[in-house]
């Protein structure tokens, strides 16, 4: 009977174990959900079960994976975002909410 290797492949400088088989994966495939939220359930050693909620913090953007790949922090997406400001002409305000008032001005 033939021992299973369970040394390391090195792979342009990522090591992955040689028993890992990605070949039927799908990239983003929990993106959305991941968006809106999760439960992440841990079974404790002593028998016990923790239940976490997990939900991106309030104005958190999450970067599709293959953005992700070009800013490895956020600071790199800050300054991208800063070059993009810069080339946009005028100045821009924030959208602000319509009420009853602005739209019966208009109207």
């Amino acid at each position: 009977m033939k021992k299973v290797s369970t040394k390391t492949t090195q792979r342009d400088g990522d090591a992955m174990r040689a028993e890992y088989d990605f070949t039927g994966g799908i990239r983003g495939k929990h993106y959305r959900d991941m968006q809106a939220g999760c439960t992440i359930t841990i079974h404790q050693p002593d028998g016990t079960t923790v239940v976490k909620e997990v939900k991106p913090e309030e104005g958190a953007v999450v970067l599709a994976p293959d953005v992700r790949e070009y800013f490895p922090d956020s600071e790199s997406v800050n300054t991208a975002l800063r070059s993009i400001i810069k080339l946009i002409p005028g100045k821009r305000y924030p959208a602000r909410k319509r009420t009853q008032a602005t739209e019966t001005k208009k109207g």
